[in-house]
């Protein structure tokens, strides 16, 4: 029987175990150019025994910035700085891939230099608000993406993973969840274009599998993982009709399916029907962040490895407040608390100083 404990293939890579970090924003590139620091190195290495780790979400270009403090790949001081990260993280045994995360209509002109302003498949504002350095704002209208310009975005989606392999990391996952610039092309109330990028399902799906595409053709198939989140409203998306979700999806994987990914990430919604019928239709790897709302992500996950429902699993909180968390898993607890008011930004505190099991 396999555990969640037992070593895995990854993509050709050998990991100690099949417990994933899951990525999360922090918020707190602080260097020049949204550069990450020493403090980010430390964060990533004490988390360098989970099997993978993926990192918060990295913008691939000036554009695809949402948040304040959020770090980037797309310039060679940014590439410079990850290194430190990556070296840190080997050194302690880790594995780690980049997740490369355009935020497409999410955000705000005032995080955007040069008078930019961010940019979707379809010239639909998101409902809500957005954090900036100047307080809460109301979202806006993203500027339409032309036909040449989601050829540039691929592109640059390239570029980022290209500049990911020379910063170090191992691979690099492309973040299509969550209601951000990929899952924007696949849902109907956000795409709503009557061109080749939109109007059936397979236009819908066209984005998603030509990023994955070049990434797989610039870095090979087996140093990129793909994340998906069907069905999650997040971000103001609205994929209602199950059967339409289903179909949907079940139409992404067959595209991503030949291009021998390394893995396929779910954020699992509640259909856990949808979830039993991608595992089954996906060929490799099935890292799983499961629903468990309104709790987070619990120590009784690592079951899901167990029974089959997936090949790896992905602890998103747990991971961040417990920096030895296989081994505490393993042992069954105890476990630390997160603290949600230092998630987003801020210094070391809730960041490094999580403590570790005493020997």
């Amino acid at each position: 029987m396999t555990t969640a404990f037992d070593p895995i293939d990854l993509g050709g890579r050998r990991l100690p175990n099949r417990i994933a970090m899951a990525p999360m924003t922090r918020s707190r590139a602080y260097g020049p150019g949204e550069t990450v620091t020493e403090l980010i190195a430390t964060y990533y290495a004490q988390r360098a025994s989970a099997g993978l780790i993926i990192t918060e979400g990295i913008q691939p270009s000036v554009v695809g910035q949402g948040y304040p403090d959020t770090p980037g790949l797309h310039s060679a001081a940014q590439v410079a700085a990850w290194r430190q990260v990556t070296d840190a993280v080997h050194a302690a045994g880790g594995t780690v891939f980049a997740q490369l995360m355009h935020t497409g209509r999410i955000g705000h002109p005032s995080l955007l230099p040069d008078g930019l302003i961010p940019v979707g498949p379809s010239p639909v504002a998101a409902k809500g608000r957005v954090f900036t350095h100047q307080g809460e704002q109301d979202f806006v209208t993203p500027k339409e993406l032309s036909s040449a310009e989601i050829t540039g975005t691929i592109a640059e989606f390239a570029a980022a993973a290209r500049n990911a392999i020379a910063a170090g990391f191992d691979g690099v996952e492309i973040h299509g969840a969550n209601g951000y610039l990929v899952h924007q092309f696949l849902a109907p109330n956000t795409n709503r274009r009557g061109d080749g990028w939109g109007g059936s399902v397979a236009g819908r799906v066209r984005f998603a599998a030509e990023v994955a595409t070049a990434v797989a053709e610039a870095i090979g198939g087996r140093r990129t993982g793909f994340r998906i989140s069907p069905g999650n409203p997040f971000n103001d998306i609205a994929e209602t009709d199950p059967a339409a979700v289903a179909q949907t999806y079940a139409a992404l994987v067959a595209r991503l399916a030949p291009l021998d990914l390394a893995y396929l990430h779910l954020v699992e919604g509640p259909d856990a029907d949808l979830t039993g019928l991608l595992r089954k239709s996906w060929p490799g790897a099935f890292v799983l962040n499961p629903f468990t709302h309104p709790r987070v992500t619990g120590p009784d996950a690592v079951g899901l490895v167990r029974d089959g429902t997936a090949d790896m699993v992905a602890f998103g909180e747990l991971f961040l407040a417990n920096p030895d968390l296989p081994r505490r898993l393993a042992a069954g607890g105890p476990f630390n608390t997160p603290d949600r008011e230092t998630f987003y930004g801020g210094d070391h505190r809730g960041y490094t100083d999580y403590p570790e099991l005493a020997v």
